[in-house]
Order: structure tokens, then C-alpha cells, then sequence
């Protein structure tokens, strides 16, 4: 399979997901869940989909989230089995997407970096054409 398709079948299954827990699903352990990514496996046996929730606060709220979507995984492929034309559907596979909630403190350290390296050379010649904190004041 083209690396093309497989990214198209991905989107696929990410959005029609996205729509089945959305509409179809009354658990409220699943509210305010977003589906970031899809990754489906070369012979589109497996999907592994990753989410996120403003509800999975802790990693226990994070276990038990993943615990009932992988338990409703066939449920879940069940209904995308019937939204599409492929010959067979994945296995569906979940995982908490953790770069989402790690992004800002990743920023935070990267701002803290350089923050630091800027005060440690603040009386230190800037090479040509390089930018400074005191640049646009």
C-alpha cells in the first residue's frame, strides 16, 4: 500500500471515529474527547488512534479513558465497519496522545532556556544578521 492511501485511510478513520463517539456513544467518561491522530499499520490491519480529554486530568483518568474506548473498540468497528467500502477494517488500538499536554511545558523550558543563555551573554558581541531580545524596541 502508497504511503498516500495509508494516510488517507488514516483520516478516514480519524474523523468517522471522531463522529461514532461524538453521536453514538452515551458514556460519559468519553465526553469532550478529541481524536488527534490515526496511524493505520501497512496491511490496514491495525489503527492505532490517539486522543485526548479535557476530562483525563491524572494518569487514572487517562487509564480508565483508555480502558473503555478499548473496550468499545469493536463496537467502534462495527460502525466504521459500515461507513466504508474497504475490504476489511482495522482493529482499532487507542492511546493518550501525550505530546498535546506536553507541548506547553516544552515551552515553558525552551522560553526558560533561553532566557537564560540570553542573560548569560547579554554583554557578548551577536554575530551579523542574528537577533537579539532588544530587537523591534
Amino acid at each position: 500500500m502508497t504511503p498516500e492511501r495509508a494516510n488517507r485511510v488514516a483520516d478516514f478513520i480519524r474523523s468517522e471515529i471522531a463522529d461514532i463517539v461524538q453521536n453514538q456513544m452515551r458514556d460519559p467518561r468519553v465526553s469532550l474527547l478529541s481524536i488527534t491522530d490515526a496511524r493505520v499499520s501497512r496491511d490496514l490491519g491495525v489503527a492505532d488512534v490517539y486522543v485526548t480529554s479535557l476530562h483525563a486530568r491524572d494518569v487514572g483518568q487517562r487509564t480508565e479513558l483508555l480502558e473503555v474506548l478499548n473496550g468499545a473498540a469493536g463496537f467502534l468497528r462495527s460502525a466504521l465497519a459500515g461507513r466504508h467500502a474497504m475490504r476489511t477494517t482495522p482493529r482499532l488500538r487507542f492511546h493518550y496522545d501525550e505530546l498535546i499536554e506536553g507541548g506547553p511545558r516544552l515551552e515553558a523550558l525552551i522560553d526558560r532556556a533561553v532566557e537564560a543563555d540570553g542573560e548569560g551573554h547579554a554583554d557578548e558581541p551577536r554575530p551579523p544578521g542574528t537577533a537579539g531580545p532588544d530587537v523591534g524596541t
